[in-house]
Protein backbone atom coordinates (compact mmCIF):
# COMPACT_ATOMS: atom_id res chain seq x y z
CA UNK A 1 0.00 0.00 0.00
CA UNK A 2 2.78 2.59 0.75
CA UNK A 3 4.34 1.96 -2.17
CA UNK A 4 1.53 2.51 -4.43
CA UNK A 5 0.71 5.61 -2.15
CA UNK A 6 4.31 6.98 -2.91
CA UNK A 7 3.96 6.24 -6.45
CA UNK A 8 0.72 8.48 -6.65
CA UNK A 9 2.44 11.05 -5.19
CA UNK A 10 5.22 10.98 -7.45
CA UNK A 11 2.68 11.01 -10.48
CA UNK A 12 0.94 13.92 -9.27
CA UNK A 13 4.43 15.68 -8.91
CA UNK A 14 5.38 15.02 -12.52
CA UNK A 15 2.02 16.27 -13.32
CA UNK A 16 3.33 19.76 -11.23
CA UNK A 17 6.23 19.52 -13.00
CA UNK A 18 4.64 19.64 -16.41
CA UNK A 19 2.87 22.28 -15.34
CA UNK A 20 5.78 24.54 -14.84
CA UNK A 21 7.02 23.65 -18.22
CA UNK A 22 4.09 24.64 -20.52
CA UNK A 23 4.59 27.82 -18.25
CA UNK A 24 7.88 28.05 -19.74
CA UNK A 25 9.60 27.53 -15.76
CA UNK A 26 11.09 24.37 -16.13
CA UNK A 27 13.15 24.15 -13.01
CA UNK A 28 16.15 21.80 -14.83
CA UNK A 29 16.49 23.99 -17.32
CA UNK A 30 18.22 26.33 -14.96
CA UNK A 31 22.05 26.44 -14.37
CA UNK A 32 22.91 28.77 -11.45
CA UNK A 33 21.64 30.73 -9.02
CA UNK A 34 23.71 33.75 -7.17
CA UNK A 35 23.09 33.56 -2.79
CA UNK A 36 24.14 36.37 -0.98
CA UNK A 37 23.81 34.37 2.08
CA UNK A 38 23.94 31.35 3.66
CA UNK A 39 21.07 30.33 6.53
CA UNK A 40 23.83 30.75 9.01
CA UNK A 41 25.39 34.10 7.23
CA UNK A 42 21.61 35.61 7.77
CA UNK A 43 21.38 34.81 11.25
CA UNK A 44 24.77 35.81 12.14
CA UNK A 45 24.65 39.65 10.01
CA UNK A 46 20.64 39.96 10.83
CA UNK A 47 19.65 38.20 14.25
CA UNK A 48 20.37 40.40 16.22
CA UNK A 49 19.64 43.35 14.26
CA UNK A 50 16.36 43.66 13.48
CA UNK A 51 13.77 44.20 16.12
CA UNK A 52 10.38 41.64 16.58
CA UNK A 53 7.82 42.78 13.92
CA UNK A 54 10.37 45.04 11.46
CA UNK A 55 11.19 44.66 7.89
CA UNK A 56 14.71 45.89 6.32
CA UNK A 57 12.93 46.29 3.04
CA UNK A 58 15.97 48.65 1.74
CA UNK A 59 18.23 45.64 1.99
CA UNK A 60 18.46 42.65 -0.66
CA UNK A 61 19.19 39.38 0.08
CA UNK A 62 19.27 36.16 -1.93
CA UNK A 63 19.06 32.70 -0.62
CA UNK A 64 18.78 29.00 -1.97
CA UNK A 65 17.73 25.64 -0.39
CA UNK A 66 14.72 22.79 0.21
CA UNK A 67 11.13 23.08 1.51
CA UNK A 68 11.31 21.37 4.44
CA UNK A 69 7.57 22.90 6.04
CA UNK A 70 4.59 24.84 4.38
CA UNK A 71 2.13 26.65 6.05
CA UNK A 72 -0.74 28.18 4.66
CA UNK A 73 -2.51 31.34 5.86
CA UNK A 74 -4.66 32.61 2.99
CA UNK A 75 -2.69 35.23 1.40
CA UNK A 76 0.44 34.72 3.25
CA UNK A 77 2.23 31.37 2.99
CA UNK A 78 5.58 30.56 4.96
CA UNK A 79 8.18 28.29 4.29
CA UNK A 80 10.75 26.71 5.86
CA UNK A 81 14.18 26.51 3.82
CA UNK A 82 17.08 24.37 4.79
CA UNK A 83 20.78 24.79 3.16
CA UNK A 84 23.34 23.19 4.16
CA UNK A 85 23.66 25.18 7.12
CA UNK A 86 20.46 25.33 8.93
CA UNK A 87 16.95 26.63 8.41
CA UNK A 88 15.35 29.83 7.76
CA UNK A 89 11.57 31.00 7.14
CA UNK A 90 10.46 32.65 4.09
CA UNK A 91 7.25 34.81 4.01
CA UNK A 92 5.75 35.14 0.85
CA UNK A 93 3.14 37.71 0.52
CA UNK A 94 0.33 37.90 -2.44
CA UNK A 95 0.17 41.42 -2.71
CA UNK A 96 4.03 41.68 -3.31
CA UNK A 97 3.83 38.77 -5.82
CA UNK A 98 0.66 39.52 -7.02
CA UNK A 99 0.27 36.25 -10.01
CA UNK A 100 3.33 35.01 -9.08
CA UNK A 101 1.78 33.79 -5.83
CA UNK A 102 -0.56 31.08 -7.66
CA UNK A 103 2.78 29.12 -8.13
CA UNK A 104 3.12 28.48 -4.35
CA UNK A 105 0.40 25.95 -5.36
CA UNK A 106 2.50 23.96 -7.66
CA UNK A 107 5.32 23.69 -4.68
CA UNK A 108 6.32 20.50 -2.81
CA UNK A 109 8.17 19.13 0.48
CA UNK A 110 11.38 18.62 -0.65
CA UNK A 111 11.85 21.20 -3.75
CA UNK A 112 14.63 23.42 -4.07
CA UNK A 113 13.63 27.02 -4.65
CA UNK A 114 15.75 29.94 -4.82
CA UNK A 115 14.43 33.27 -2.94
CA UNK A 116 15.15 37.35 -3.69
CA UNK A 117 13.91 39.55 -0.80
CA UNK A 118 14.38 41.22 2.46
CA UNK A 119 15.35 40.25 6.26
CA UNK A 120 12.86 41.13 8.44
CA UNK A 121 11.62 39.42 11.84
CA UNK A 122 7.85 38.69 12.79
CA UNK A 123 5.96 39.90 15.72
CA UNK A 124 7.16 36.66 17.85
CA UNK A 125 10.47 37.54 16.61
CA UNK A 126 10.96 35.19 14.08
CA UNK A 127 13.88 35.95 11.76
CA UNK A 128 12.29 35.70 7.95
CA UNK A 129 12.61 36.66 4.86
CA UNK A 130 10.33 37.89 3.02
CA UNK A 131 9.88 37.45 -0.75
CA UNK A 132 10.13 39.74 -3.60
CA UNK A 133 10.97 36.88 -6.16
CA UNK A 134 11.64 33.41 -6.52
CA UNK A 135 12.39 30.39 -8.57
CA UNK A 136 11.99 26.76 -8.56
CA UNK A 137 15.32 25.23 -8.97
CA UNK A 138 14.26 21.73 -8.83
CA UNK A 139 11.25 19.82 -8.61
CA UNK A 140 11.58 16.88 -5.79
CA UNK A 141 9.54 14.37 -7.89
CA UNK A 142 9.61 11.63 -4.80
CA UNK A 143 8.47 13.06 -1.42
CA UNK A 144 10.72 13.19 1.72
CA UNK A 145 10.07 10.13 4.41
CA UNK A 146 7.75 10.90 7.18
CA UNK A 147 9.16 8.34 9.14
CA UNK A 148 12.90 7.35 8.87
CA UNK A 149 14.22 5.99 12.04
CA UNK A 150 14.18 2.56 14.21
CA UNK A 151 16.01 -0.61 13.02
CA UNK A 152 13.32 -1.39 10.38
CA UNK A 153 14.66 1.56 8.72
CA UNK A 154 18.35 0.64 9.19
CA UNK A 155 19.05 -1.18 5.85
CA UNK A 156 16.76 1.24 3.90
CA UNK A 157 19.09 4.60 5.30
CA UNK A 158 22.44 3.00 4.58
CA UNK A 159 20.97 2.58 1.13
CA UNK A 160 19.57 5.75 0.35
CA UNK A 161 21.76 7.75 2.59
CA UNK A 162 21.25 10.81 0.11
CA UNK A 163 17.75 11.02 1.96
CA UNK A 164 19.26 10.01 5.16
CA UNK A 165 21.50 13.61 5.35
CA UNK A 166 18.84 15.11 4.21
CA UNK A 167 16.30 14.04 7.20
CA UNK A 168 18.12 13.08 9.53
CA UNK A 169 20.93 15.55 11.90
CA UNK A 170 22.63 12.93 13.31
CA UNK A 171 23.68 11.23 10.49
CA UNK A 172 24.60 14.37 9.17
CA UNK A 173 26.11 15.60 12.12
CA UNK A 174 28.71 12.57 11.96
CA UNK A 175 29.60 13.26 8.33
CA UNK A 176 30.76 16.83 9.19
CA UNK A 177 32.49 15.71 12.25
CA UNK A 178 34.34 12.95 10.09
CA UNK A 179 35.64 15.46 8.17
CA UNK A 180 36.69 17.38 11.07
CA UNK A 181 38.80 14.38 12.45
CA UNK A 182 40.79 14.18 9.72
CA UNK A 183 41.48 17.65 8.93
CA UNK A 184 42.34 17.71 12.36
CA UNK A 185 44.64 15.03 12.00
CA UNK A 186 46.41 16.54 9.23
CA UNK A 187 47.00 19.80 11.13
CA UNK A 188 48.71 17.81 14.02
CA UNK A 189 51.01 15.23 11.75
CA UNK A 190 52.26 18.51 9.85
CA UNK A 191 53.09 20.70 12.67
CA UNK A 192 54.96 17.61 13.71
CA UNK A 193 56.74 17.86 10.46
CA UNK A 194 55.18 14.82 8.92
CA UNK A 195 54.37 14.83 4.88
CA UNK A 196 51.53 13.75 3.31
CA UNK A 197 52.41 10.89 0.40
CA UNK A 198 50.08 8.39 -1.85
CA UNK A 199 51.47 4.87 -2.49
CA UNK A 200 49.68 2.74 -4.87
CA UNK A 201 45.93 1.69 -4.34
CA UNK A 202 46.66 -1.52 -6.93
CA UNK A 203 49.62 -3.84 -5.95
CA UNK A 204 51.39 -6.84 -7.78
CA UNK A 205 51.40 -8.19 -4.48
CA UNK A 206 49.33 -7.64 -1.32
CA UNK A 207 50.66 -7.15 1.92
CA UNK A 208 51.13 -5.03 5.04
CA UNK A 209 48.26 -7.09 6.87
CA UNK A 210 46.68 -10.67 7.62
CA UNK A 211 43.62 -9.94 5.44
CA UNK A 212 42.09 -11.71 1.72
CA UNK A 213 42.35 -9.28 -1.02
CA UNK A 214 40.09 -8.73 -3.70
CA UNK A 215 41.46 -9.42 -6.96
CA UNK A 216 41.29 -7.56 -10.82
CA UNK A 217 42.79 -7.80 -13.68
CA UNK A 218 44.52 -5.29 -16.14
CA UNK A 219 44.16 -5.75 -19.96
CA UNK A 220 46.95 -3.93 -20.99
CA UNK A 221 49.48 -5.84 -19.18
CA UNK A 222 47.51 -8.78 -18.88
CA UNK A 223 48.18 -9.50 -14.94
CA UNK A 224 46.20 -9.98 -12.10
CA UNK A 225 46.36 -6.86 -9.41
CA UNK A 226 45.02 -6.76 -5.85
CA UNK A 227 43.10 -3.28 -4.11
CA UNK A 228 45.75 -2.76 -1.62
CA UNK A 229 44.99 -4.28 1.85
CA UNK A 230 47.31 -1.58 3.49
CA UNK A 231 49.58 0.62 2.07
CA UNK A 232 52.43 -0.34 4.50
CA UNK A 233 55.15 -1.57 2.47
CA UNK A 234 55.33 0.70 -0.04
CA UNK A 235 55.29 3.74 2.90
CA UNK A 236 58.77 1.69 4.23
CA UNK A 237 60.03 1.60 0.55
CA UNK A 238 59.60 5.52 1.16
CA UNK A 239 61.83 5.28 4.62
CA UNK A 240 64.62 3.35 2.65
CA UNK A 241 63.97 6.69 -0.43
CA UNK A 242 64.96 8.91 2.75
CA UNK A 243 61.83 10.13 3.47
CA UNK A 244 61.67 10.47 6.96
CA UNK A 245 58.38 11.58 8.86
CA UNK A 246 55.80 10.21 6.24
CA UNK A 247 52.27 9.38 6.01
CA UNK A 248 48.95 8.18 4.31
CA UNK A 249 45.29 8.44 4.70
CA UNK A 250 43.59 6.57 2.30
CA UNK A 251 41.29 3.76 1.38
CA UNK A 252 42.35 -0.05 1.72
CA UNK A 253 40.32 -3.24 0.81
CA UNK A 254 39.78 -6.05 2.35
CA UNK A 255 37.66 -9.30 0.78
CA UNK A 256 36.28 -10.59 3.97
CA UNK A 257 32.90 -10.26 6.37
CA UNK A 258 30.39 -7.11 7.35
CA UNK A 259 29.40 -6.34 10.58
CA UNK A 260 29.01 -3.32 12.66
CA UNK A 261 32.69 -2.85 12.78
CA UNK A 262 34.15 -3.59 9.28
CA UNK A 263 33.59 -2.87 5.94
CA UNK A 264 35.28 -4.14 2.48
CA UNK A 265 36.63 -0.39 2.08
CA UNK A 266 37.49 1.63 4.82
CA UNK A 267 39.75 4.48 5.47
CA UNK A 268 43.05 4.05 7.20
CA UNK A 269 45.72 6.33 8.80
CA UNK A 270 49.50 5.10 8.22
CA UNK A 271 52.87 7.36 9.26
CA UNK A 272 56.20 6.08 9.61
CA UNK A 273 58.76 8.39 11.78
CA UNK A 274 62.77 7.31 11.36
CA UNK A 275 64.70 6.98 13.82
CA UNK A 276 62.14 6.36 16.39
CA UNK A 277 60.85 3.46 18.02
CA UNK A 278 57.47 2.02 19.02
CA UNK A 279 57.30 3.83 22.73
CA UNK A 280 57.92 7.17 20.47
CA UNK A 281 54.81 6.40 18.41
CA UNK A 282 52.39 5.43 21.27
CA UNK A 283 53.48 8.78 22.71
CA UNK A 284 52.74 10.03 19.22
CA UNK A 285 49.35 8.65 19.15
CA UNK A 286 48.14 9.92 22.72
CA UNK A 287 49.18 13.15 22.05
CA UNK A 288 47.08 13.04 18.50
CA UNK A 289 44.28 11.40 19.32
CA UNK A 290 43.63 14.03 22.59
CA UNK A 291 44.63 17.02 20.03
CA UNK A 292 41.88 15.77 17.59
CA UNK A 293 39.90 15.11 20.06
CA UNK A 294 39.97 18.35 21.88
CA UNK A 295 39.86 20.26 18.77
CA UNK A 296 36.61 18.84 17.22
CA UNK A 297 34.63 18.02 20.57
CA UNK A 298 35.98 20.81 22.92
CA UNK A 299 36.58 18.19 25.89
CA UNK A 300 38.78 15.14 25.97
CA UNK A 301 35.99 13.39 28.12
CA UNK A 302 33.29 11.41 25.60
CA UNK A 303 31.05 9.01 25.83
CA UNK A 304 30.73 5.82 23.74
CA UNK A 305 27.95 3.11 24.15
CA UNK A 306 26.96 4.18 27.80
CA UNK A 307 30.72 4.14 28.77
CA UNK A 308 32.07 7.72 30.46
CA UNK A 309 35.77 7.83 28.77
CA UNK A 310 38.24 9.46 30.30
CA UNK A 311 41.14 10.65 27.82
CA UNK A 312 42.74 13.16 29.55
CA UNK A 313 45.11 11.37 32.38
CA UNK A 314 48.27 9.05 30.83
CA UNK A 315 46.75 6.26 29.32
CA UNK A 316 47.43 2.56 30.55
CA UNK A 317 50.46 0.50 29.30
CA UNK A 318 49.93 -3.13 29.60
CA UNK A 319 52.07 -6.10 27.85
CA UNK A 320 49.83 -8.77 26.14
CA UNK A 321 51.30 -11.68 28.14
CA UNK A 322 50.10 -9.82 31.49
CA UNK A 323 46.36 -8.38 30.40
CA UNK A 324 45.59 -11.91 29.58
CA UNK A 325 46.88 -13.38 32.49
CA UNK A 326 44.73 -10.97 34.77
CA UNK A 327 41.30 -11.35 32.62
CA UNK A 328 41.69 -15.48 32.40
CA UNK A 329 44.52 -16.62 34.75
CA UNK A 330 46.74 -17.96 31.68
CA UNK A 331 50.44 -17.35 31.59
CA UNK A 332 51.40 -17.82 28.21
CA UNK A 333 55.20 -17.67 28.87
CA UNK A 334 54.62 -20.17 31.13
CA UNK A 335 51.80 -22.87 31.03
CA UNK A 336 51.89 -25.59 28.47
CA UNK A 337 49.70 -25.34 25.13
CA UNK A 338 48.30 -28.38 26.06
CA UNK A 339 46.92 -26.71 29.73
CA UNK A 340 46.12 -23.44 27.25
CA UNK A 341 44.44 -25.60 24.61
CA UNK A 342 42.04 -27.45 27.34
CA UNK A 343 41.06 -23.64 28.53
CA UNK A 344 40.06 -22.63 25.24
CA UNK A 345 37.56 -25.77 25.04
CA UNK A 346 36.59 -25.92 28.27
CA UNK A 347 35.21 -21.84 27.74
CA UNK A 348 33.85 -23.32 24.07
CA UNK A 349 36.55 -21.73 22.03
CA UNK A 350 36.95 -23.43 18.20
CA UNK A 351 41.20 -24.03 18.91
CA UNK A 352 43.39 -26.65 17.28
CA UNK A 353 46.29 -28.41 17.77
CA UNK A 354 48.39 -26.54 14.62
CA UNK A 355 47.66 -23.05 15.96
CA UNK A 356 50.73 -21.65 17.19
CA UNK A 357 51.02 -20.43 20.85
CA UNK A 358 50.56 -16.39 18.99
CA UNK A 359 47.44 -17.44 17.54
CA UNK A 360 45.86 -18.47 20.96
CA UNK A 361 47.00 -15.60 22.46
CA UNK A 362 45.49 -13.48 19.88
CA UNK A 363 41.89 -15.42 20.31
CA UNK A 364 42.07 -15.43 24.09
CA UNK A 365 42.72 -11.51 24.08
CA UNK A 366 39.86 -10.82 21.37
CA UNK A 367 37.45 -13.16 23.37
CA UNK A 368 38.42 -12.16 26.82
CA UNK A 369 40.10 -9.06 27.27
CA UNK A 370 39.22 -6.47 24.38
CA UNK A 371 35.34 -5.74 25.55
CA UNK A 372 36.82 -5.30 28.84
CA UNK A 373 39.18 -2.17 27.57
CA UNK A 374 37.03 0.94 27.55
CA UNK A 375 39.29 3.41 28.69
CA UNK A 376 42.33 4.07 26.76
CA UNK A 377 44.86 1.02 26.68
CA UNK A 378 47.84 0.29 25.04
CA UNK A 379 48.70 -3.43 24.87
CA UNK A 380 52.38 -3.62 24.30
CA UNK A 381 54.77 -6.67 23.10
CA UNK A 382 53.04 -9.08 20.88
CA UNK A 383 54.41 -12.78 19.82
CA UNK A 384 56.38 -13.09 16.57
CA UNK A 385 54.07 -15.31 14.96
CA UNK A 386 51.43 -12.75 14.34
CA UNK A 387 53.84 -10.09 13.90
CA UNK A 388 55.68 -10.65 10.81
CA UNK A 389 56.38 -6.82 10.33
CA UNK A 390 57.58 -5.76 13.78
CA UNK A 391 60.88 -5.60 15.23
CA UNK A 392 62.30 -8.55 17.80
CA UNK A 393 62.34 -7.67 21.57
CA UNK A 394 66.25 -7.95 22.68
CA UNK A 395 65.34 -9.05 26.25
CA UNK A 396 62.56 -11.46 24.55
CA UNK A 397 63.16 -12.65 20.97
CA UNK A 398 59.73 -14.28 21.23
CA UNK A 399 57.79 -11.52 21.13
CA UNK A 400 57.87 -7.77 19.08
CA UNK A 401 57.66 -3.87 19.99
CA UNK A 402 54.45 -3.90 19.00
CA UNK A 403 51.08 -2.21 20.47
CA UNK A 404 48.01 -1.74 19.98
CA UNK A 405 45.75 0.70 21.37
CA UNK A 406 41.99 0.05 22.73
CA UNK A 407 39.07 2.65 23.56
CA UNK A 408 35.95 2.03 24.34
CA UNK A 409 36.61 -1.70 23.71
CA UNK A 410 37.39 -0.58 20.23
CA UNK A 411 40.75 -1.04 18.47
CA UNK A 412 42.09 1.99 17.39
CA UNK A 413 45.47 1.58 16.50
CA UNK A 414 48.28 -0.89 15.59
CA UNK A 415 52.15 -0.17 15.90
CA UNK A 416 55.13 -1.18 15.88
CA UNK A 417 59.07 -0.86 16.17
CA UNK A 418 59.46 -1.94 11.99
CA UNK A 419 61.53 -5.03 10.95
CA UNK A 420 64.46 -3.43 9.27
CA UNK A 421 66.60 -6.68 9.21
CA UNK A 422 66.08 -8.43 5.39
CA UNK A 423 66.97 -11.75 6.35
CA UNK A 424 64.48 -11.87 9.24
CA UNK A 425 61.82 -10.83 7.26
CA UNK A 426 62.77 -12.97 4.29
CA UNK A 427 62.38 -16.02 7.28
CA UNK A 428 59.33 -14.26 8.83
CA UNK A 429 57.87 -14.20 4.54
CA UNK A 430 58.84 -18.30 4.45
CA UNK A 431 57.15 -18.86 7.97
CA UNK A 432 54.00 -17.23 6.68
CA UNK A 433 53.62 -19.16 3.74
CA UNK A 434 53.82 -22.39 5.29
CA UNK A 435 50.70 -20.84 7.31
CA UNK A 436 48.67 -21.00 3.34
CA UNK A 437 49.67 -24.94 3.47
CA UNK A 438 47.57 -24.79 7.52
CA UNK A 439 44.68 -22.71 5.78
CA UNK A 440 45.51 -19.79 8.13
CA UNK A 441 45.94 -15.96 6.51
CA UNK A 442 49.40 -14.96 5.70
CA UNK A 443 51.69 -12.55 4.19
CA UNK A 444 52.88 -12.98 0.75
CA UNK A 445 56.65 -13.25 -0.10
CA UNK A 446 57.49 -9.68 -1.68
CA UNK A 447 60.97 -9.85 -2.96
CA UNK A 448 61.13 -6.43 -3.98
CA UNK A 449 60.46 -5.19 -0.31
CA UNK A 450 63.34 -7.41 0.67
CA UNK A 451 65.23 -5.98 -1.92
CA UNK A 452 64.24 -2.10 -0.45
CA UNK A 453 65.40 -3.42 3.24
CA UNK A 454 68.89 -4.92 1.58
CA UNK A 455 69.54 -0.61 0.69
CA UNK A 456 69.03 -0.38 4.52
CA UNK A 457 66.49 1.17 6.36
CA UNK A 458 67.33 3.07 9.60
CA UNK A 459 64.94 2.05 12.55
CA UNK A 460 61.75 3.31 11.83
CA UNK A 461 58.13 3.87 13.92
CA UNK A 462 55.16 2.93 12.05
CA UNK A 463 51.38 3.71 12.69
CA UNK A 464 48.24 2.53 11.76
CA UNK A 465 44.68 3.88 12.82
CA UNK A 466 41.42 2.98 11.45
CA UNK A 467 40.10 6.30 11.00
CA UNK A 468 35.89 4.25 11.08
CA UNK A 469 36.89 3.56 14.53
CA UNK A 470 38.10 6.50 15.50
CA UNK A 471 35.14 8.46 14.13
CA UNK A 472 32.80 5.77 15.67
CA UNK A 473 34.23 6.46 18.69
CA UNK A 474 34.21 10.69 18.74
CA UNK A 475 30.55 10.40 17.67
CA UNK A 476 29.08 7.74 19.64
CA UNK A 477 28.48 5.44 17.07
CA UNK A 478 28.42 1.65 17.19
CA UNK A 479 28.51 0.72 14.01
CA UNK A 480 31.01 1.46 11.16
CA UNK A 481 28.20 1.71 8.75
CA UNK A 482 27.23 4.70 10.54
CA UNK A 483 30.30 6.32 9.94
CA UNK A 484 30.99 5.71 6.10
CA UNK A 485 28.81 7.98 3.96
CA UNK A 486 27.99 4.88 1.75
CA UNK A 487 28.98 1.97 3.09
CA UNK A 488 29.15 -1.41 0.99
CA UNK A 489 25.82 -3.15 1.15
CA UNK A 490 24.02 -6.55 -0.47
CA UNK A 491 22.52 -5.78 -4.19
CA UNK A 492 18.98 -4.24 -3.80
CA UNK A 493 16.20 -6.46 -4.65
CA UNK A 494 14.02 -6.02 -7.42
CA UNK A 495 10.49 -6.48 -7.60
CA UNK A 496 10.64 -8.84 -10.41
CA UNK A 497 13.50 -11.27 -10.75
CA UNK A 498 15.42 -11.75 -13.97
CA UNK A 499 14.65 -14.80 -15.47
CA UNK A 500 17.10 -17.83 -15.37
CA UNK A 501 18.77 -19.28 -18.83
Amino acid sequence: MEEVNLEKLREERIKKLEKLRKLGLDPFAITKFERTHTSIQLREQFEQKIKNDEKLEDIEVKIAGRIFAIRRHGKIWFIDLKDGYGRIQIAFEKKVLEKKFELLDLLDMGDIIGIVGYPGKTVRGELTVWAKDFQILAKALRPLPSKWYGLKDAEKRYRQRYVDFLVNEKARETLIKRSKIIKAIREFLESKGFMEVETPILQPIYGGAFAKPFITHHNALDIDLYLRIAPELYLKRLIVGNFEKIYEIGKNFRNEGIDSRHNPEFTSLECYWAYADYNDIMNLTEEMIKFVTKKVLGSLEIEFKGNKIDLSKPWKRVSLVQIIKEYTGIDFEKDSKEKILQFAKEKGLEVNEKMSKGDLMDLFFEEFVQPNLIQPTFVIDYPVEISPLAKRKKENPEFTERFELFIGGLEIANAFSELNDPIDQRKRFEEQLKRRKEGLEYHEMDEDFIRALEYGMPPTGGLGIGIDRLVMLLTNNDSIREVIAFPTLRPERREKNEKKN
